[in-house]
């Protein structure tokens, strides 16, 4: 679901200046240095629909594509087996795109980790993807109890966990209130942040004795919350402050819905929730990669102009925006290619570096990009990490 592409281009279009911030500033997520280099992109945002909490645990079910599991060789020897992916939104858009790249390499089977389970298995269908090359298992990252039974069904099936890609997002760009999670966190922190990281955190033991080749964990990041690209530059800029809200929990009552204690805003929320993102896999980074090996990344594949993402913004954005990606600003990528790039993420020998930021330029080449100066503070990020384990019970 998260195809992180668009800042809103509101008001016709109308572009603000792009700012500056750390040592360097960027166009479209590229550093002057670099602009030759890459292609200029476009924000993007992602797509939601009306959720139906229920009271109690979500209980996750599970489409076994497979007549039998392939289960990790011993410590010390090697495998020919295919990897074992988890990528959650994997029913549309970035995510269902990347989940086909990787069944028809052939050398991957896919977890498609959802909300919507019927909706999942007939997009594996229109993909044309092989049955024994996917498996549907339910997933409400707005549901604490739903990742938790998640993860609890993800180990009885006995499969190894060799990359998880954390993709699924939630925007709701013309929201004027906001609406929360089954634990009443803000909707698109909650799930694009909160659900996340949960689900990383219980979920890194088992990637940890993965014996793949190269484990990692990917958590897709967005050129709307990188204040040094004129994208990110467009209003309202991400920014979350000094976190006031979301160490009050982001429920509306006793504390803002917003993570810097400011007015809701739904476009502002879900770039909020990004730079989260972004800082989170950097903590990740900091704290377990050394010891783990395992390689901790992000990513902004570029500007999806088509993708159902947008299906709660007007009309209006939704008549104009992909021609103005494609022929004025030339950003616009396809549902394929970026699916390709993030599989690339996934899969490429090349890309083994860790603590990374990939964008790609117009020759759909990988390089890694620069973050801004809120999106790569190691102080904030540490805070967001120590909050969120507060929050979801963890410290």
């Amino acid at each position: 679901m998260a195809l992180q592409a668009a800042a809103l281009v509101p008001s016709a279009f109308s572009i603000p200046k792009e700012g500056k911030s750390g040592k360097d500033s960027s166009f479209f997520g590229v550093s002057f240095a670099d602009h030759l280099k890459a292609d200029l992109s476009c924000s993007s945002l992602s797509s939601k629909r009306e959720r139906s909490f229920r009271n109690g645990a979500v209980r996750a079910e599970t489409i076994a594509a497979t007549p039998s599991v392939t289960r990790a060789a011993p410590a010390g020897k090697k495998t020919l087996r295919k990897g074992s992916v988890v990528i959650t939104g994997a029913s549309s858009g970035l995510g269902l795109a990347t989940a086909k790249a990787l069944a028809e390499s052939g050398k991957w089977h896919v977890i498609m980790a959802c909300r919507d389970f019927l909706k999942a298995e007939r997009a594996a269908k229109s993909a044309g993807m092989a049955k024994e090359n996917y498996t549907i298992m339910h997933l409400d990252l707005a549901s604490l109890d739903s990742v938790r039974q998640f993860v609890d069904n993800f180990r009885r099936s006995e499969r190894p966990l060799d990359v998880l890609v954390c993709n699924a997002a939630v925007y709701l760009p013309t929201a004027k209130e906001p609406t929360f999670t089954a634990e009443g966190f803000e909707l698109s922190v909650g799930t694009n942040h909160l659900g996340h990281f949960l689900l990383s955190r219980l979920l890194l033991d088992d990637l940890n004795k993965s014996d793949y080749p190269s484990k990692r964990l990917i958590i897709v990041g967005s050129i709307t919350g990188n204040t040094n690209t004129l994208a990110g530059n467009v209003p309202p800029k991400a920014n979350l402050g000094d976190l006031r809200g979301l160490a009050g929990g982001l429920n509306g009552l006793n504390s803002s819905s917003m993570i810097d204690g400011g007015d809701f805003d739904g476009a502002k929320a879900y770039k909020d929730s990004k730079v989260c993102n972004m800082l989170t896999m950097q903590e990740f980074h900091r704290r377990y990669h050394e010891e783990t090996g395992i390689t901790f990344a992000s990513l902004y594949p570029g500007c999806i102009a088509t993708t159902g993402l947008f299906r709660e913004h007007i009309p209006l954005f939704r008549m104009l925006f992909p021609p103005f990606q494609k022929f004025i600003t030339k950003g616009y990528v396809s549902e394929d290619e970026a699916g390709k790039r993030l599989a690339q993420v996934v899969s490429d020998p090349s890309l083994t570096k860790s603590g990374v930021y990939w964008s790609w330029n117009k020759d759909s080449a990988s390089f890694e990009n620069q973050l801004s100066q809120e999106a790569s503070d190691a102080g904030k990020a540490m805070k967001v990490w120590e909050v969120s384990e507060k929050l979801l019970g963890l410290a």
